[in-house]
């Protein structure tokens, strides 16, 4: 029997793939997409909606007990760029959409979660290259306060009520699906834009910004496996490190270059800059690989060609 299945935050970059991806696995009529907005109109339209703010604890309820949910994927949130324009707005949406789905899993009225964190928890003084499953977290932005806060409460809230909260650390995310949703790493997003649109691009990161990166697929793939998994086999319940690719805006834009070699880059950092310098250049995801067996499959190069074949499908039909 399928799981039926609530998504806060469909109408997101990651939330819109998960929707789809999910419904097939689990059937149209077992995934309910949910969000603030309805200007997605694809994601509408293709089954169950409901226009749910994930800040109100009746409505998300209600919801549960009106379409027999047992699982939530929580993908709802204010991230960092966007975050530390609107602080109090990203404190108050992050946190209280998790205590909201973590309560109505302690009263057992649903079964399991998905929450995801981010790479945004740590900051300058977390060792940059490879950085291990347990280090220091000391992140600079509200975004990475409220993913770091959020993953010590889903750990209490797995022993202390037995709720099984499964999370996973997210890298920057690339998809040509989606726009980009206010991220510190949504210039890999942009670029395959603008190179399509314009051969140019003027990046608001410099050139060596080394970060941790994904595509889509890789990360849906992640979101679903880690939530196969039995219970038991999980030996992390605040959030698992997940890795893939690293890669600095020059390395993305060579490789775009290979296939658009009039394709052409100028560097103008911003506040983003600053945000950049407090992540991880690479990540040791270990944990996840020997825990779930987890494994990526898109390096660099063959992510490029994914993003170009499709965005000209885009823009140039």
């Amino acid at each position: 029997m399928s799981s039926k299945i609530l998504i806060i935050g469909a109408c997101g970059q990651i939330g819109t793939e998960l929707t789809t991806k999910l419904r097939e696995i689990h059937g149209v009529d077992n995934v309910v997409a949910s969000d603030i907005n309805t200007r997605n109109l694809e994601l509408v339209n293709a089954g169950p909606f409901v226009i749910l703010d994930a800040k109100n604890f009746n409505a998300i309820k209600d919801c549960c007990i009106s379409h027999k949910i047992d699982t939530i994927y929580l993908m709802a949130a204010l991230l960092s760029a966007t975050g530390e324009k609107y602080p109090m707005e990203a404190w108050d949406l992050n946190m209280n959409s998790l205590f909201h789905v973590l309560n109505l899993a302690k009263t057992k009225q649903i079964k399991k979660i998905f929450w995801p964190s981010s790479i945004a928890v740590f900051g300058p003084t977390t060792p940059r290259e490879h950085t291990p499953q347990h280090t220091i977290c000391e992140p600079t932005t509200v975004y990475g306060i409220t993913k770091q806060v959020g993953e010590r409460w889903c750990e209490y809230y797995y022993n202390k009520y037995d709720v099984d909260v499964r999370s996973i650390r997210y890298p920057g995310i690339i998809s040509h699906k989606a726009l980009p949703g206010g991220g510190t790493t949504d210039y890999a997003v942009e670029i395959y834009h603008e190179a399509i649109k314009k051969g140019k691009y003027e990046s608001f990161l410099s050139e060596k910004t080394h970060l941790p990166m994904m595509f889509m697929d890789d990360a849906i793939k992640a979101t679903i496996d880690i939530m196969s998994v039995p219970s038991k086999d999980l030996t992390i319940r605040s959030s698992y490190n997940l890795s893939a690719i690293s890669f600095t805006p020059e390395d993305i834009a060579n490789s775009i270059k290979a296939e658009i070699p009039h394709f052409t880059i100028t560097y103008k950092p911003d506040f983003r800059q600053e945000i950049a310098d407090s992540w991880p250049s690479s990540i040791d995801d270990s944990v996840a690989r020997k825990d779930w067996n987890w494994s990526h499959d898109f390096n660099l190069e063959r992510m490029t060609s994914e993003m170009l074949t499709n965005l000209n499908k885009k823009y140039k039909p």
